[in-house]
């Protein structure tokens, strides 16, 4: 166990973090040349474009070091906010982080909202300067940003190109001499932490674990603690660029168990695993089941793909352990499914995968958060869905998700900043300056404010230098109201939405405004209408199409050309009150796009 070291590299998006790990495993010559590449542990083509980490990785390298080998475990970790709970179990498994900044962008809010999660942990953290050889690095400034968050002095932090590969030797040193090796009890009962699990359609769902105490040997009864199955383990073994079976994994080690689960819901991110006939007292602390964020529907385009769309959400969901869905109907767009995701960029990914992996072209809905309901009868309850309310005579409150929302900016956008989040009912809950031109700002807000378009408008009022994080805080007693959109005096459910009685009647005008446009002219008068229960706030009218009956009237008494017009109308009002109003995809996205 003394030559074994467990790390993990935490960084906000894009300051380098798969690039730096490309580097250490061609020092430790983990990989052939042949088969090196950029970004290697990303091994999806989305990541690769986006230059995100979406799953996170783990990799076993070799590293000689004063005469004796030392096995050093890379737990790679995604950087986005969405991930965050993938991140905590992948901290939780290490004895030491690398902290990535970017000397061209400096301290971010995901660096430092990771940097919390790992010294929460006990994580010896080793702090590490990127992108020195570009012309905009600012390495001074950088350095005492950092030096005043960890409080270490400017001769610990670590120079390097990640690119380049300058000053990068030095960090594997680093990391053998100050990251302590793993504590445990090799001849204590199993005790593992679930860290990630991949699903492979040959094999099953495969596990990466990290050993707390005890050791695991292939043909072993193993136990989830959480979910209470048992099963063999039919294969143990390594991680290294391929799987590499071992017969036995000792304490302190970092490996994967294959043990024919079908079901990706068996096996959960943080779950311990025991030994079935000799279990350990009790589970690894910290796990939580994955709760998403924000729902949205999907139907398929052609109504009759629905079956297709089912079989390729459950394809799906065995990859993406934290996707859940629940099938629904909605009258303007017949059968889909109501999804759960993580946060937007979630929703956004799978949305791409699902027409890159398995060619499924989908209509997403509006996205929206869970609510509690309260009922007069005392009842609580969740609300994905506006059209899953109870009547307001048996509504006694309802109450929203808040989140306290980290936002660090040039000071120069400090005031734009605080409009926007005043605008989306935020309240300030704390500011400090970082350095003379960076403030952190702390704001309280209700989720369903930065659903929609939020860090897109953060981003362009700060010109791309603001970065934002958030987290859960819990529920807040909040006056929603439920509005609605009717087309023809006919309730449109899929446009309807939950929202807050002062932001209503703006909204609605503006959503009749936005439909009239998008809405084709049809034989008939269509009124657009927002309403609040019974209640009208704000109409619009899509002009009926006429054809010039009066055409053949040349002349002659007025009465003719009356007599043909009420003909018309009559016509007209019969047509209206069987006729259906089409409702075009881009009226539902138009919604997400109201300030366009």
């Amino acid at each position: 166990m003394k030559n074994i070291r467990n790390f993990c590299i935490i960084a906000h998006i894009d300051h380098g973090k798969s690039t730096l790990a490309d580097r250490l495993l061609e020092l430790t010559k983990t990989l052939s040349e042949r088969d090196m590449e950029a970004q290697v542990l990303d091994d999806m083509d989305l990541e690769k474009e986006k230059g995100i980490t979406i799953k996170s990785h783990a990799i076993q390298m070799e590293y000689n070091y004063k005469g004796e080998t030392y096995r050093l475990n890379l737990i790679d970790t995604p950087g986005h906010v969405d991930f965050s709970y993938e991140v905590s179990r992948s901290i939780a498994s290490c004895e030491g982080a690398l902290l990535v900044v970017d000397a061209t962008q400096g301290v971010q809010a995901q660096t430092i909202s990771n940097l919390y999660m790992a010294i929460d942990h006990d994580l010896e953290i080793i702090p590490i300067l990127n992108k020195i050889d570009m012309e905009s690095a600012q390495p001074e400034v950088v350095s005492d940003e950092i030096c005043d968050l960890l409080g270490c002095s400017p001769e610990d932090i670590f120079r390097v190109s990640a690119r380049t590969g300058e000053g990068v030797p030095p960090i594997l040193d680093a990391i053998v001499e100050k990251i302590p090796a793993p504590s445990g009890d090799p001849s204590a009962p199993l005790q593992a932490l679930v860290f990630d699990s991949v699903f492979n359609p040959f094999r099953g769902v495969i596990a990466y674990f990290k050993i707390a105490n005890g050791s695991i040997r292939k043909g072993d009864r193993v136990k989830f603690f959480n979910t209470g199955m048992d099963y063999v383990a039919d294969e143990v073994g390594v991680l290294k660029m391929k799987l590499q079976p071992c017969p036995e994994i000792g304490c302190g080690d970092v490996g994967y168990i294959i043990s024919g689960v079908k079901n990706a819901a068996e096996v959960k991110v943080g779950d311990t695993i025991t030994d079935a006939l000799n279990p350990c007292a009790a589970a690894i602390a910290g796990f939580e089941e994955v709760k998403p964020m924000v729902f949205a529907g999907m139907y398929p385009v052609q109504a009759d793909k629905f079956e297709e769309l089912r079989a390729v959400l459950e394809k799906f969901q065995l990859n993406d352990a934290s996707f859940v869905y629940e099938p629904e109907s909605s009258l303007a767009l017949g059968s889909g499914f109501r999804c759960g995701f993580l946060g937007l960029l979630h929703l956004e990914i799978v949305q791409e995968r699902l027409f890159r992996e398995f060619d499924m072209d989908v209509i997403t809905t509006v996205p929206n958060v869970s609510y509690k309901v309260y009922t007069t009868q005392g009842e609580c309850l969740d609300v994905h869905n506006p059209s899953g309310l109870p009547a307001p005579t048996l509504i006694d409150h309802i109450e929203e998700p808040f989140i306290r929302a980290q936002i660090i900016s040039k000071s120069e956008f400090f005031g734009p900043i605080m409009k926007l989040c005043l605008d989306r009912r935020g309240t300030l809950a704390g500011q400090h300056y970082i350095t003379a031109d960076r403030v952190e700002l702390n704001y309280d807000m209700p989720l369903s404010e930065i659903v929609f378009d939020f860090y897109d408008k953060l981003k362009t009022i700060s010109k791309g230098y603001a970065s934002f994080d958030y987290h859960l805080t819990g529920f807040r007693r909040a006056r929603l109201v439920k509005l609605d959109i009717l087309l023809n005096g006919e309730p449109a459910d899929a446009l309807s939405t939950l929202i807050h009685e002062d932001n209503a009647y703006d909204f609605g005008r503006r959503m009749c405004v936005k439909l009239k446009d998008l809405i084709p002219r049809q034989q008939f008068d269509i009124p657009i209408q927002a309403a609040i229960g019974a209640k009208i706030i704000a109409r619009e009218t899509v002009k009926q199409v006429r054809k010039d009956v009066t055409a053949k009237c040349y002349g002659g008494d007025v009465t003719r050309k009356r007599k043909l017009l009420e003909k018309q109308k009559e016509g007209k009002k019969r047509m209206r009150q069987i006729g259906t109003v089409q409702v075009p995809q881009s009226a539902f996205m138009a919604v997400l796009k109201l300030d366009s």
